[in-house]
């Protein structure tokens, strides 16, 4: 494959979805090219913003809260795993409406609480406050929404610091 035909298809993959840089190195790295027409093409497709990674870090952020009903923990780490700056995504997760984060995990806990057995409610509390944490929410937001949800325990204290 030339260099110019690799460029194509990478602006091509980019042009359909967004990708982060390390998405579009892990694509090329199969491709028989040098180093150094590695390079150009990654220079040339984020000169013309075909890469963004602030936009790639928007409509992460945005599908998987929505869609995949992560937490913003978890969004977090995947995009650090991407070796994207905290400087990048911290606007972007920042950005994300609470009122629907509140609504997604609310639902969420509610859903899962029909199928959670515990001996008592302190027991139903710490497993519901696992399955949010394992999803990557924030402990804090979780406690709130459980409260809401008139699960509470008498042993936890919230910490809001």
């Amino acid at each position: 494959m030339t260099e110019s035909e690799l460029l194509h298809r990478m602006a091509a993959l980019c042009s359909g979805s967004e990708h982060c840089i390390q998405d579009i190195q892990k694509k090329m790295a199969s491709a028989d090219l040098p180093p150094e027409a590695k390079e150009r093409i990654m220079a040339r497709l984020l000169q013309e913003k075909f890469i963004d990674e602030e936009r790639f870090c928007r409509s992460f952020v945005r599908d998987k809260i929505r869609f995949n009903k992560w937490g913003k923990v978890k969004v977090g780490y995947e995009l650090r795993r991407r070796n994207i700056p905290y400087s990048c995504y911290a606007d972007a997760l920042d950005a994300f409406d609470m009122e629907e984060y509140r609504a997604i995990l609310s639902g969420l806990l509610r859903e899962k609480k029909r199928s959670v057995r515990g001996k008592d409610q302190r027991e139903v509390f710490y497993k519901l406050l696992r399955f949010a944490a394992g999803r990557g929410f924030e402990s804090n937001e979780t406690i709130r929404c459980l409260k809401e949800l008139d699960i509470e325990t008498d042993d936890y204290e919230e910490n809001t610091d």
